[in-house]
């Protein structure tokens, strides 16, 4: 018959979101969009992280960037939540008290 060749998934060594992970933050960007408070996002995959950016409108810069980056397992933690200006809001070992910021805003954003 024919050999099968596996497709790559992915360049060796690139960072990327389980599938537990990326329900989680595609979760939390489906209920802000429902708030009529995001409207666009992006991902980005590297070698040492992977990024999940949630815009405003889509001509601007996003206003929070989830941070996955491995190498910083064993320090500060891998999950980082990055503010529109660029500074880390908040750090942790978990996905979820990291997105607990935004979360928080959401609740506020339903009870206005």
């Amino acid at each position: 018959m024919g050999t099968v060749t596996p497709l790559p998934l992915g360049r060796p060594g690139q960072v990327g979101f389980d599938r537990l992970e990326l329900t989680r933050i595609l979760d939390l960007y489906g209920r802000m969009v429902a708030a009529g408070h995001w409207r666009d996002y992006a991902m980005s995959f590297d070698n040492d992280a992977a990024v999940f950016a949630a815009f405003r409108r889509a001509a601007e810069r996003p206003e929070f960037r989830i941070e996955k980056r491995p190498a910083l397992r064993n320090r500060q933690g891998m999950w980082a939540l990055v503010g529109e200006g660029g500074m880390i809001l908040k750090r942790g070992q978990e996905l979820g008290p990291v997105l607990a910021p935004v979360e928080r805003r959401l609740m506020k954003l339903v009870e206005e």
